[in-house]
């Protein structure tokens, strides 16, 4: 009985082992074909297709026959990442954690927690109600629910790995500062009125704390993010392909710069208010962003359209109006918006 015990404890350190031995290998791989990939889609657009160069259509071929590859492979390897990470931070962890915070810390606890505790628009009810019910501030409430969809960790890997770590850097600056501050002017404004009377009237209790995962169990939920998420938005990051391929291969040189350049005044203002209906989830938006920055887009522009399309979308809005009054969700989406239209004049006019 006790040899038998001793095989049976072995088997989770065994098992982690496994896994890390068939991690190092998966990497291995994984870069020697990611650091081929411009390669094999020259090959593919003018070897095995016979594509003319220099043709917009051929651009286009070239470019989507790269990006696509790309960007999977990117959003793979950051969606098992993330997966691993988030198996620390339940969002039932996460509230007990901000429970009982004052404003001013809390908000920037809050927005911390929001880069990589899970988060999506069908939670936004329930993610409140826990929240505001546990004791947290309204204003830190919302300096989380702003933080956890904009603040896209995998924005901000992909970022990093089609533009550098100042993008990158930028993008996770920038978000914080409109989550912090817009959580804290929401707290100042006094607002708890116009959360619907229901919702204080619910009684969301903290449940005990959950068992500790093994390594073994939290490496599985890595790769379960990563059939549940990448199943789920490659056809959203394919299609964004496509259109960053067509703006890529047929949108002439200069003519966004013209539109969406630093000298257009009102092309930020203008990029959110068109980010907010076009919903869709980071990995789509991103080669979008990539193509637009690459015919002349200034960074600031196209930087406030990237967070109103991740951040401020219809359908979350939609979703919130169950458990928000009119005039509060009118004065959260302004004062999120109002802060990425400050960012992107800021930053076409800093950089």
């Amino acid at each position: 009985m006790g040899e038998s015990h001793n095989m049976t404890g072995a088997n989770p350190r065994g098992r982690v082992l496994l896994y890390a031995l068939l991690g190092v290998a998966g990497a291995l791989v994984w870069y020697a074909i990611y650091s081929h990939l411009l390669e094999a889609a020259q090959w593919l657009t003018y070897a095995l297709l016979r594509l003319e160069r220099g043709r917009h259509f051929s651009g286009a071929v070239e470019f989507f026959l790269y990006e696509t590859p790309k960007v999977l492979m990117l959003l793979t390897l950051v969606v098992f990442g993330v997966g691993v990470v988030r198996s620390f931070f339940t969002p039932e962890r996460t509230r007990r954690i901000l429970s009982g915070k004052r404003e001013s810390v809390g908000n920037v606890l809050a927005a911390l927690l929001g880069v990589v505790t899970p988060f999506c628009s069908c939670s936004a009810v329930p993610l409140f109600i826990g929240f505001v019910t546990a004791g947290v501030p309204l204003g830190v409430t919302f300096s989380f629910l702003i933080a956890a969809p904009m603040i896209n960790e995998v924005a901000l890997v992909l970022l990093f790995g089609l533009f550098g770590w100042k993008v990158a850097l930028l993008y996770l600056t920038t978000g914080l500062v409109i989550a912090i501050s817009a959580g804290w002017v929401i707290g100042r404004l006094r607002m708890e009125k116009h959360v619907e009377e229901w919702v204080y009237q619910q009684r969301v209790g903290l449940s005990p704390d959950e068992e500790a995962m093994s390594w073994a169990a939290r490496l599985r939920t890595g790769w379960q993010a990563v059939g549940d998420i990448v199943g789920r938005v490659w056809p959203y990051v394919v299609a964004g392909i496509a259109v960053g391929a067509g703006i890529h291969g047929y949108v002439p040189e200069g003519f966004l710069a013209s539109i969406m350049g630093k000298g257009a005044w009102w092309a930020v203002p203008v990029a959110v208010i068109l980010g907010v209906p076009m919903y869709s989830n980071a990995a789509g938006i991103i080669p979008i962003v990539q193509a637009l920055l690459e015919k002349g887009a200034a960074l600031g522009t196209v930087l406030a359209f990237m967070m109103s399309v991740i951040g401020l979308s219809l359908p979350e809005a939609v979703i919130l109006r169950k458990v928000l009054k009119m005039r509060l969700l009118i004065v959260f989406f302004g004062v999120v918006a109002f802060g990425i239209v400050v960012v992107g004049y800021l930053f076409n006019l800093l950089i």
